[in-house]
């Protein structure tokens, strides 16, 4: 069992601190995304999008997408729950999973893609679009931080799956200058830091 990542991509990031907190051990291999390396026959063949991260199962399954792998991972390793202890729980942990997908990781990424021009070698990139995109973002991180100001973590006082998404999406912010406001977000800031006083954060 192997999973192949970008250490350096918010979406492997996601699965490292996930497997930290389960207290998982599993061998990883380093794609170089920048070099290109996702984009050969072989690692299409493991996942048609070239996407990172991917992992690889002993039968030649290769299941891609951060979510679904820590998902397989939570069927095989039930505890520490990280995707809800409840019916009312997981809902709630799915309901802020999508937000900080489609809320913060896709602005973001949009951003960073079309702004930065690390891929401008292999797509057409619209700077005006990487702009808006970085001030939705923004305008989110606002209603986050409302929303921690009474609540510890993203699901009330119970740490999942969630709160690892938004702040891996949070964090990948920073390489377009995209940063919480220690007066306008100081909720959010405290959360962060809370999280990062976990031995995953840095995983």
């Amino acid at each position: 069992m192997k999973i192949y990542e970008f250490a350096a991509a918010p979406n492997c990031r996601r699965v490292r601190m996930y497997l930290a907190e389960k207290g998982i051990d599993i061998t990883f291999a380093q794609v170089d995304i920048a070099k290109g390396e996702n984009l050969t026959p072989d690692f299409r063949s493991m996942n048609a999008t070239a996407k990172v991260p991917v992992l690889a199962l002993e039968d030649g399954t290769h299941i891609a997408e951060s979510v679904a792998i820590q998902r397989y991972f939570e069927e095989l390793h039930p505890e520490p729950p990280l995707f809800g202890r409840d019916a009312r729980e997981k809902a709630l942990v799915e309901m802020w999973s999508r937000r900080a997908d489609f809320n913060l990781m896709l602005p973001v990424g949009m951003c960073f893609q079309h702004v930065s021009g690390f891929f401008k070698d292999r797509m057409n990139v619209y700077p005006a679009f990487g702009e808006d995109a970085g001030k939705r973002a923004m305008q989110f991180m606002a209603i986050l931080n409302d929303h921690l100001s009474d609540h510890e973590y993203l699901a009330g006082d119970y740490f999942s799956v969630a709160d690892i998404g938004m702040v891996c999406s949070l964090d990948f912010g920073k390489v377009q200058n995209l940063r919480p406001d220690a007066e306008k977000h100081p909720h959010l800031i405290r959360w962060r830091e809370q999280l990062k006083q976990r031995p995953s954060f840095s995983a």
